[in-house]
């Protein structure tokens, strides 16, 4: 359990924890208790899920091992980005142009399903619309333009790219070499449209429960999902917990890695500074390899986030080496104090595809679901994961099976050796990333 008490001590800096106020924890299960559908993993797509469920007359039981979005749904950099965090030319490999298309299409209804549920929900999560992808290298600012013009090209996705010399209307930053612009994408407080599907899911009629980790999955025509005090009995199951199902079944755990990730939060600036930075309001990423991803909040925060780690060791002096790579970015936020700085575990395939399907049974229908795989581009797309797997319960899996066709294997080297191999790997293109 070493990962989980590692990824706790993160989060207690967070800029989200201290501006969404959760109230009190909801009970641990305690008991037996039967469902139509128990889900583990109190995050975006456990939650997501939960909701569609239970808004269509399922008994729906959520357990989560600590408190509802504690893990990366509440703490991540809070940019809902069209696509996937692979290239679709993975996608088209694997499945074709026609399939990759259909995959492209549902990252655009994630989006749409963000905005509809605040809407017809009431979660006020800051939302603001934009996206600036960037490049901080020549080369890689021709990869960018190009890789634009191909999503328009084959999936008919248009973003605006800038010219260099419109570049300070954007984004006021010397390192920045080119950016294209997307309208449709945004950004958001993560934890409170974490907390505000949970609030909506209850409504509906779920059952959440908090600090009630599952120790046993015991798989059958109704399996069971077992915690220290209780256990649930149900018709189907889903597995939303990724890095934190801690082995509860081995062969999805070696099929994800936990990879690392660290913000920053700047002392509040004034409106008209905050403005400056980043003039399009929007949220902005590069194009790395080994990225940095970084966005204004509601209350006028430069939130800073990078350094990622493939080791599950945090970096040392990570506050004070984010507010140098922010001070590189936006110089004239040169003495300017970092107030917060809190990170944690994303689950990243080999891939970089999403990996969902069904556990394989025996002499039984499939009833075992699990969603894992977002490799750090999930804020939009658990959300659509929980609405696809809902429906692929309830019978229609055409969409669900879609991404259930994307091939994943395991990482190599096994329990020992995959982590230290990972981290080889990611040197080298980390070293890439400085010279191209």
């Amino acid at each position: 359990m070493a990962l989980l008490d590692t990824d706790l001590s993160l989060a207690r800096d967070s800029y989200y924890a201290a501006t969404a106020p959760r109230g009190a924890d909801r009970p641990a299960l305690q008991g037996r208790i039967e469902a139509d559908v128990a889900i583990v993993g109190g995050g975006l797509a456990g939650l997501s899920a939960a909701l569609e469920l239970a808004e269509h007359g399922r008994r729906v039981v959520l357990l989560e091992a600590r408190q509802v979005g504690s893990g990366a749904s509440g703490r991540n950099g809070g940019q809902a980005i069209h696509g996937l965090a692979c290239s679709m030319g993975q996608i088209e490999a694997q499945l074709g142009l026609d399939e990759a298309r259909r995959i492209f299409a549902m990252s655009i209804d994630a989006l749409a399903l963000i905005r509809s549920r605040c809407a017809r929900h009431g979660i006020d999560c800051d939302w603001r619309d934009g996206f600036l992808g960037v490049a901080v290298q020549e080369g890689k600012a021709r990869g960018l333009y190009d890789d634009a013009e191909r999503l328009e090209r084959l999936y008919g996705w248009q973003q605006r790219p800038i010219e260099r010399a419109d570049l300070p209307n954007w984004i006021a930053s010397p390192r920045v070499r080119g950016a294209v612009y997307d309208a449709r994408s945004g950004h958001l407080h993560p934890l409170k449209y974490t907390l505000g599907l949970a609030r909506a899911a209850e409504q509906a009629g779920a059952q959440l429960f908090e600090h009630s980790p599952v120790t046993a999955l015991v798989e059958g025509p109704e399996p069971v999902l077992r915690t220290t005090q209780g256990e649930v009995h149900a018709r189907q199951v889903l597995l939303a917990g990724n890095v934190y199902l801690q082995g509860l079944v081995p062969a999805l755990q070696a099929r994800i890695m936990p990879v690392g990730t660290y913000i920053v939060g700047s002392e509040a600036l004034t409106p008209e500074r905050a403005r400056a930075l980043i003039p399009c309001g929007a949220a902005v990423c590069d194009n790395n390899w080994v990225l940095d991803y970084y966005r204004l909040s509601a209350d006028h925060r430069m939130l800073y986030g990078g350094r990622a780690t493939y080791s599950t060791l945090t970096p040392l002096r990570m506050a004070e080496g984010l507010r140098q790579r922010m001070v590189q970015t936006f110089p004239q936020l040169q003495g300017v104090a970092v107030a917060y700085a809190w990170g944690g575990f994303v689950d990243v395939s080999m891939n970089r595809a999403p990996d969902f399907g069904r556990l394989p049974a025996r002499g039984h229908v499939a009833n075992v679901y699990y969603l894992q795989g977002f490799s750090g581009h999930g804020l939009a797309l658990t959300g659509l994961a929980g609405q696809l797997v809902a429906q692929a319960m309830a019978g229609d899996a055409e969409r669900f099976d879609t991404f259930a066709r994307l091939r994943h294997r395991p990482f190599p080297g096994g329990a020992h050796l995959r982590t230290p191999l990972l981290v080889l790997g990611m040197a080298w293109y980390r070293l890439r990333d400085s010279f191209w």
